[in-house]
């Protein structure tokens, strides 16, 4: 249905329809977003010059991956940048590496970063762990997840604009980054070689050939409903080692009581 400026307005059907796609493929919960999906989507719409959101459900239906992309890129924010929400990173510093130093023999680290989007958090922490560790040998690995493969493409390449990068030290922008034409910067190839990406939605089994000293997942369930982000959590749960650490976002909480995570402070979680 079109109204007067051109808008493409979902029907209650359709909204129906909709909203139960993004939740049993993405769990993505818009169910009470309808004029966020409106917004979002209206020029994609106008792009595949559809005339309205059924026959814009045939072009899904597909299963292009180009056209879900879209819709997800749409749909989701991609905001972020460097060192955002330092408090994490500040602990992953002062408490897990100095730990992993006493009591890890192996040398060994692996983190995951679920919902990377353009890879900014992934490289930080491989920054962090990077100047930690020096020229200790210490053999780590950062994996880098999210369902959008626009935004992993723009990690892969790593060149952020310089806004993306002004909570940086300015020893790392020194360090490990290399000025491009203005305002880009090229994050170092050394840094790059830390963190492998990969394609992956939450809402697929975890296959994982060994478990991770530490997770990352922030600012994601903020699209999932309770359900949803419970099931979620006993999956990281189960994807870290004993004494392994979820972070999530400042704004997201666990449920406590339905979850065998042990709460170590906020948005900061111990598996027992």
């Amino acid at each position: 249905m079109l109204t007067q400026n051109g808008m493409i307005r979902l029907t209650d059907e359709e909204m129906k329809e909709f909203s139960s796609y993004l939740k049993a493929n993405y769990g993505i919960d818009l169910t009470k977003k309808k004029q966020l999906i409106e917004a979002r989507m209206h020029q994609i719409l106008a792009q595949k010059k559809v005339n309205s959101f059924t026959d814009y459900f045939k072009l899904l239906k597909q299963e292009r991956p180009e056209e879900i992309d879209a819709m997800l890129n749409r749909l989701t924010t991609n905001h972020t940048y460097f060192m955002r929400e330092p408090k994490h990173f500040d602990f992953l510093r002062d408490v897990i590496l100095p730990m992993q130093e006493k009591v890890n023999a192996g040398k060994e680290f692996s983190v995951w970063s679920a919902g990377c989007s353009t890879g900014e958090e992934a490289y930080t922490a491989a920054m962090v762990i990077r100047d930690f560790f020096a020229f200790r040998k210490w053999d780590f690995k950062i994996l880098a997840t999210d369902i959008s493969t626009q935004a992993m493409e723009g990690a892969k390449a790593a060149i952020y604009h310089k806004d993306a990068l002004s909570n940086l030290p300015p020893v790392w922008l020194k360090k490990y980054f290399v000025k491009k034409a203005d305002p880009y910067y090229a994050l170092s190839e050394d840094v790059k070689k830390d963190v492998i990406f990969r394609k992956f939605n939450l809402m697929d089994p975890f296959c994982f050939t060994k478990p991770f000293d530490l997770i990352f997942c922030r600012n994601v369930m903020i699209y999932f409903d309770q359900p949803t982000k419970d099931k979620l959590i006993e999956k990281f749960y189960h994807a870290l080692k004993k004494g392994g650490y979820l972070f999530i976002g400042h704004s997201e909480t666990v449920q406590r009581g339905i979850t065998a995570f042990t709460y170590i402070k906020p948005s900061v979680y111990r598996k027992g």
